[in-house]
C-alpha cells in the first residue's frame, strides 16, 4: 500500500511544511515535511526553496521505507485510513519504536481498537531530563487515533512485504522526533 493523498496531507498538517530551507534545532538542514539530506535528494542547503508541489514529491519518496515497514510489520489487512495513520504514527516514532510497540502487537492479534488505543501512549517527550506529557503530541495521536478508527473496507489481503528498511528513513524520523520535542520549526 502507499500512502493516500488524503494521508500525506494529514501528515504534512501534523509535522509542519517549510517551504524554505532551515535549521532545525539539532543545526541540521531541513526543508518541507521534515525532509534532511539524509532521507536522499534533494540536498538541503542553506537558500533552497521548494513549492508546496514539490514538497509533496520528497514527502511521496521519504515515506516510502515508512510504508515498507509498516507493510512488513503489520500481518492484517488494512484499509487506507488505517494504513495512513499507521504511517503516520511511524513517521514520528520510528520503525524502531513501532516493531515493539503495543500498537502493533494488538493490531496483529487482531485488537484493532486496542491498537488505536495504545497510539494514545506515544504522547510523551523528554524535557529536562524528565519524560513528560507534551500537548501537540498528545493531539496527533487523538487525531492519529481517530483517522486509523475511521470507516473504510479492508484491504483484501495484507500488506506486501519489502525488503529491509533503509537506514536513511529511521534517520530521518529520529530527526523529525528531536525537532518536534524541541519545538523549533514545525508546530503541533
Amino acid at each position: 500500500m502507499r500512502t493516500s493523498s488524503a494521508g500525506r496531507a494529514a501528515i504534512a498538517r501534523r509535522e509542519g511544511n517549510v517551504l524554505t530551507a532551515y535549521l532545525d534545532s539539532v543545526g541540521v538542514w531541513t526543508i518541507g515535511v521534515g525532509h534532511t539530506s539524509v532521507a536522499g535528494p534533494p540536498r538541503v542547503t542553506k537558500g533552497l526553496k521548494i513549492t508546496a508541489a514539490q514538497s509533496d514529491e520528497i514527502l511521496q519518496r521519504d515515506l516510502a521505507s515508512v510504508e515498507a515497514s509498516v507493510s512488513a510489520m503489520v500481518k492484517v489487512p488494512l484499509n487506507q485510513n488505517e494504513f495512513d495513520a499507521l504511517v503516520s504514527l511511524v513517521f514520528n516514532i520510528g520503525a524502531g519504536g513501532f516493531k515493539g510497540s503495543s500498537v502493533l502487537r494488538n493490531l496483529n492479534a487482531g485488537n484493532r481498537r486496542g491498537a488505536a488505543d495504545s497510539m494514545l501512549a506515544w504522547n510523551k517527550g523528554t524535557i529536562g531530563g524528565k519524560k513528560v506529557v507534551l500537548k501537540g503530541l498528545a493531539n496527533r495521536r487523538a487525531e492519529e487515533r481517530a483517522q486509523f478508527l475511521s470507516r473504510a473496507p479492508a484491504s483484501a489481503k495484507p500488506t506486501p512485504k519489502p525488503a529491509a528498511e533503509p537506514a536513511a528513513g529511521l534517520l530521518a524520523a529520529i530527526f523529525n522526533l528531536i525537532k518536534r520535542l524541541f519545538g523549533k520549526g514545525t508546530e503541533q
